[in-house]
């Protein structure tokens, strides 16, 4: 599998019917934005492909030290290929002497998605993110931070957003314990 920065048009098209797919429109910027701070040198979009072509992107957000992975699809008919491990390993592996991290909906019981959450949070311990103990509200969603060679507490995540994101996103994370 090869990670490439997308360069023409076709690449762009699939990324963004991948991402208006993969997310729910409550959890996606516009796709214009993530252009923008790529463009900034702000984000990377990655786009993933193997002799099937197409496999899935990736969008991070890239603060000094620390790297977010913001969003990370693998294509519908590809899942369950193990392509998502081997995605996020060459995002490590790209991002080598980097902290890299996600942010995951926090498991709970109450939830309607718990077993989608409780999914999700077993693929990235399984692909080698490790907990971070570090909580928090986001635009009212409880999260959970899982990463790699990082540790952010609740402060120094609230700065990674101020630092990338502005005050209007910093003003949206509330600590939870």
């Amino acid at each position: 599998m090869d990670i490439l920065r997308p360069t023409g048009f076709m690449q762009y098209r699939r990324i963004k019917k991948l991402y208006k797919r993969a997310f729910p429109s409550c959890e996606r910027k516009p796709f214009s934005i993530i252009k923008k701070m790529t463009k900034a040198g702000k984000s990377d979009i990655w786009y993933f492909s193997d002799g099937s072509g197409f496999a899935g992107l990736t969008a991070t957000i890239n603060g000094s030290d620390t790297i977010l992975i913001d969003y990370l699809a693998v294509e519908e008919s590809r899942r369950g290929q193990g392509l998502g491990s081997k995605m996020i390993e060459l995002l490590l592996e790209q991002y080598k002497g980097l902290g890299v991290f996600l942010e995951i909906e926090r498991p709970d019981e109450k939830a309607e998605n718990n077993a989608e959450r409780l999914r999700r949070r077993e693929f990235y311990l399984r692909a080698g993110l490790v907990p971070m103990n570090t909580y928090a509200k986001l635009f009212g969603v409880d999260m959970e931070l899982l990463g790699v060679n990082c540790q952010l507490d609740y402060e120094a995540y609230r700065n990674f957003y101020l630092n990338n994101y502005g005050r209007f996103a910093y003003d949206h994370i509330e600590r939870i314990e």
